[in-house]
């Protein structure tokens, strides 16, 4: 029997490497949309690409884990997740980096739901589990911290490969830190993998995922858009008759017609779309805004993340107050209030402002982190801890992908109305890729061909337009951690709490 606080502190470092993975990225998507010449449906693709293989994937891998066994199966996710880095160092197109960070999404869904289902399965007494989820939120949020900086620092003294390259060597230690601290646990009684529900699910997630990214150029009433949709929610109502034909289901579904269980899943999906999210796009605001470099940018995310880290090491203690579903409802709500301060300061260009609002988010996040795992744990038999750290990854993740595509719109399309609105008496108008390009923020490459006398123009423009469009994607968010706050209190009362 291995040592059960490296166990878990093993199990950290490996969940707390995909979120590292994810925001590193997140500050450099400027530099990689001006070194590649992409548009900003290009970047989208970057971290969009990745979520969607990494969260259609998070169902069949927690059954893997299962069937297969944990300990090898976060083996397994942590070697095509070595090879994709690499490759994704070496792309030279925006499609092949797509391609590979679509790779590296499938490798990051084995791991990670193993490594969550160790937990799990290690720390199964109240007492036990709300530590373990406790420091287990602390190595996330300490990667969210880290990630913005150090890919900032990266990004402007080498350059955005080595975010990538980066992961080899830390891939290595974590392979190695597995292999000696963490025991084989497996549930194959249980456990089966269903390749038609998991091929359901992962196309049916990707047209819907697509219809939304391509909206903003294809257009949202289009033929395309519409068919893509609607092909997306067919594919997934065939999903869930297959599942409930299933001896042994992929998903459990009987698991939704308990209160506490959608509760806990709300409260999952929540602070993905309302918080988690706001790190794809605070750094296109932090350079678009304040013309702010990678590191720059890296460092002034730093409140958001020093106060979700600081806030998720006190959860613990909030524990002794509120029960989980007062922690998650407290949580939404301070999101909700931190994303509309956010937004009132972002027209302002007073970053002490801003920084005030990314500190109340991050409170509110930090409160989330480890709760919503937990809660959603709780709800599951230790037996299929795989199942269920498949459903609470998937709802965390897709809750990110569908919040990117459907904000990343929200975000063009308002930037887009402002800039016309903003520049139209010097005769310009914004077409969907120069939108794109601005978003992305690779302005220079948009207003290339026009005459020097309108560039400062359309640049200047284009700021507030950005500005403009930030605002309403962050108001957007609070209201739905509010509507969803709101949706919690009323499903996860504490009578219906396994």
């Amino acid at each position: 029997m291995k040592n059960t606080n490296w166990t878990l502190y093993t199990c950290s470092g490996v969940c707390a490497l995909i979120m590292l993975d994810t925001n590193v990225v997140a500050v450099s998507l400027p530099s990689i949309a001006r070194s590649l010449n992409a548009s900003f449906v290009d970047v989208e693709w970057v971290v969009s690409a990745y979520m969607l293989a990494f969260a259609s994937f998070l169902l069949p891998a927690g059954s893997i884990a299962d069937r297969l066994g944990r300990r090898r199966v976060m083996l397994y996710g942590l070697s095509v997740f070595a090879l994709a880095s690499l490759l994704c160092g070496l792309a030279w197109t925006p499609f092949v980096l797509n391609v590979a960070r679509a790779v590296k999404g499938l490798g990051a869904a084995l791991l990670l739901t193993s490594a969550l289902a160790v937990i799990g399965h290690t720390f199964h007494a109240e007492k036990e589990r709300a530590r373990a989820w406790s420091v287990w939120g602390a190595a996330m949020g300490v990667a969210m911290t880290v990630a913005p900086l150090l890919g900032g620092l990266i990004t402007s003294a080498i350059n955005w490969r080595w975010i990538f390259y980066l992961n080899l060597p830390v891939v290595a230690m974590l392979m190695w830190l597995v292999s000696k601290h963490v025991d084989e646990s497996k549930d194959a009684s249980n456990a089966s993998f269903d390749p038609l529900g998991a091929a359901l699910f992962s196309a049916g997630l990707f047209a819907i995922i697509w219809g939304l990214i391509d909206a903003s150029v294809a257009g949202w009433s289009s033929r395309a858009t519409m068919l893509r949709f609607a092909g997306g929610a067919a594919l997934l109502a065939v999903f869930i008759v297959v599942e409930r034909r299933q001896r042994a289901p992929m998903v459990d579904l009987s698991l939704f017609g308990r209160r506490v269980f959608v509760g806990a899943v709300l409260g999952m999906f929540g602070y993905a779309i309302a918080a988690q999210v706001m790190m794809t796009f605070l750094p296109l605001y932090l350079q678009n805004a304040f013309g702010f470099s990678a590191v720059l940018a890296g460092c002034a995310m730093l409140p958001f993340a020093v106060a979700m880290v600081a806030l998720s090491r006190l959860a613990p203690r909030a524990m002794r107050h509120l029960d989980d579903r007062g922690i998650l409802v407290t949580g939404l709500l301070i999101v909700a209030v931190g994303n509309v301060a956010t937004a009132l300061a972002a027209s302002s260009l007073q970053y002490g402002w801003v920084a005030a609002g990314m500190v109340v988010t991050g409170a509110g996040a930090g409160l989330l982190n480890g709760t919503t795992q937990k809660a959603i744990l709780a709800c599951i038999p230790r037996e299929r801890t795989g199942m269920g750290s498949g459903i609470s990854t998937t709802t965390r993740f897709v809750g990110i992908v569908l919040a990117v595509g459907a904000l990343g719109a929200v975000l063009a399309m308002r930037t887009a109305a402002s800039f016309n609105e903003l520049a139209w008496l010097h005769g310009l108008k914004a077409s969907p890729e120069m939108i794109g390009r601005i978003v992305a923020g690779n302005a220079a490459e948009a207003f290339g061909q026009l005459p020097p006398a309108l560039q400062a123009v359309a640049q200047e423009a284009a700021r507030h337009a950005f500005i403009d469009g930030f605002a309403s994607v962050l108001y957007l968010a609070g209201g739905l951690a509010a509507v969803v706050a709101a949706l919690v209190f009323v499903l996860a009362r504490p009578q219906e709490k396994v």
